[in-house]
């Protein structure tokens, strides 16, 4: 499957709230696979859609030993417990700070077939969970951030290599959940 693109911080993509899956086909199990193998080349814990330019609810997640796709997410806390610990993102290249998180969540979707999943975390694969989550919401870990935490990240951010880059030219065929290549 061919690795596509990774999303920057600033493409307006990454702050839209994605759409719900409603069509489980040959089509949304490409996505997935494309999902799944740029995670991979860019040696993240997880990706979601967005992060490639689709604007639907699937993320992929590989991390503690534990690697799955969730279709139209939704996850709760188990217990009352956080976690603070460093959080990165593949739309963030290069930058991470500390994040609270929940430290055990179960997560409810459905897979590519369109067959019930659930999916309970601890430690990284809840905060993976959290992550992609967000990202099908519009919403960045940056914004999970304590006020001056936030502060010190939008200033790195700014200041990074990548940033306010244009995004380069791809010539590659449009995914059928795209819409068009760049």
């Amino acid at each position: 499957m061919p690795i596509q693109p990774v999303r920057l911080f600033g493409d307006p993509v990454l702050r839209t709230r994605a759409t719900e899956v409603t069509d489980f086909d040959a089509e949304l199990r490409k996505l997935v696979a494309d999902l799944t193998d740029t995670m991979h080349d860019e040696g993240g814990a997880g990706l979601a859609a967005p992060q490639i330019g689709v604007g639907a609810r699937v993320f992929v997640y590989d991390c503690d030993g534990f690697s799955g796709h969730l279709v139209n997410p939704a996850w709760e806390a188990v217990g009352e417990e956080d976690q603070v610990g460093p959080e990165g993102c593949l739309s963030i290249p290069g930058l991470g700070w500390d994040c609270r998180r929940k430290l055990r969540v179960v997560a409810r979707g459905w897979d590519s077939h369109g067959e019930p999943v659930t999916v309970e975390g601890s430690d990284l694969l809840a905060r993976a969970i959290q992550h992609e989550t967000d990202h099908l919401d519009g919403v960045l870990f940056v914004d999970r951030l304590d006020a001056e935490t936030r502060k010190q990240a939008m200033r790195e951010i700014r200041e990074a290599a990548w940033f306010g880059e244009p995004e380069p030219v791809v010539k590659v065929s449009p995914h059928p959940l795209f819409g068009k290549a760049r």
